[in-house]
């Protein structure tokens, strides 16, 4: 334990010996049945934080905190985690109380593969618990054959086309977790909708209001918290409704609101710039002339 009090295990090795388990068949990959899962009263309130990638299929409450949310989950759904990230035992577990699976991974096994490469497409690594993937039971069987062909891979004698096989499977394991949040999002259309027309509309106030004179330009993180979603949960959201990211839709209505400011008064740059939450001029007049072919100079004088 450190001296912030949190406990950090960088190896799946570390936490199959912390777990009472035996040596793990691979070093930077291993599939853990949850039925087998034992946290004893001494664990409760304990933060850890892991050097790998979890994936888990749980069936219900697992009395694990992610973050500021608690795991509370109905029959098949799945959560992810990214290096890094934060957890809290909330409760004790016994044997046999959670049925599922968490599969681990080590950034070393991807490090240097194409999905290494592209794992910032995964966005759903840096949802919050409350973001996760609930799935139909046909999907379930899909991502359980897969993850059963990567622990059968890894079970195997290693061999030199054993990486390339299990980062194949989990390529294709994360591809259809994709296409199945994608599935999620269209049938929760029409609440995301609404989210849309929130951010829009503070969005507008924001500068109607003259926040950014004060407080700089907005963050898509403070949209996401008034929506009470992860920035990425949120980024993903707007972008699969819209069809364009929040920076996107934030940058168009500076430049709209710049717009009106260079021909509804006479501001010089620099006080549009401020005004607009830019803390230097030269870096509006760089999203301008990139949204518009135009330096606000230019547009000014052609108006």
């Amino acid at each position: 334990m450190t001296k912030d009090g949190i406990i950090r295990i960088e190896s799946i090795s570390e936490l199959h010996d912390v777990m009472g388990f035996e040596k793990p068949k691979h070093p930077l990959i291993s599939l853990i049945d949850t039925e087998k899962l034992h946290v004893g009263e001494e664990r409760i309130g304990t933060r850890v934080v892991y050097g790998f990638y979890m994936i888990s299929l749980k069936d219900k409450s697992c009395g694990v905190e992610y973050g500021r949310n608690s795991f509370d989950f109905n029959e098949g759904v799945m959560a992810f985690s990214a290096p890094g990230q934060t957890y809290t035992t909330t409760r004790a577990i016994d044997k046999g109380e959670i049925q599922g699976w968490m599969l681990l991974f080590h950034p070393d096994l991807i490090r240097t593969t194409h999905l290494g490469r592209s794992m910032d497409d995964y966005s759903f690594f840096n949802y919050d618990v409350y973001e996760a993937l609930h799935l139909s039971d046909e999907e379930e069987r899909t991502v359980t054959d897969v993850v059963s062909n990567i622990q059968n891979e890894y079970q195997q004698r290693i061999d030199n086309h054993s990486q390339r096989v299990i980062v194949s499977n989990l390529d294709l394991l994360l591809s259809y977790c994709l296409r199945f949040y994608e599935r999620q999002f269209n049938t929760r259309t029409s609440q995301s909708k609404d989210f849309v027309s929130q951010f829009e509309s503070q969005l507008k106030s924001y500068f109607n209001d003259n926040k950014a004179l004060a407080n700089g330009l907005p963050s898509i993180q403070q949209f996401a918290f008034e929506a009470n979603l992860s920035q990425h949960y949120f980024s993903d959201l707007i972008k699969k409704e819209t069809g364009r990211s929040p920076k996107d839709h934030i940058n168009d209505h500076v430049v709209e609101k710049a717009k009106d400011l260079l021909l509804g008064s006479e501001h010089s740059i620099s006080e549009i710039a401020y005004e607009l939450g830019f803390n230097y001029p030269h870096y509006f007049t760089r999203l301008f002339k990139s949204k518009t072919g135009k330096t606000p100079i230019e547009y000014r004088n052609d108006n």
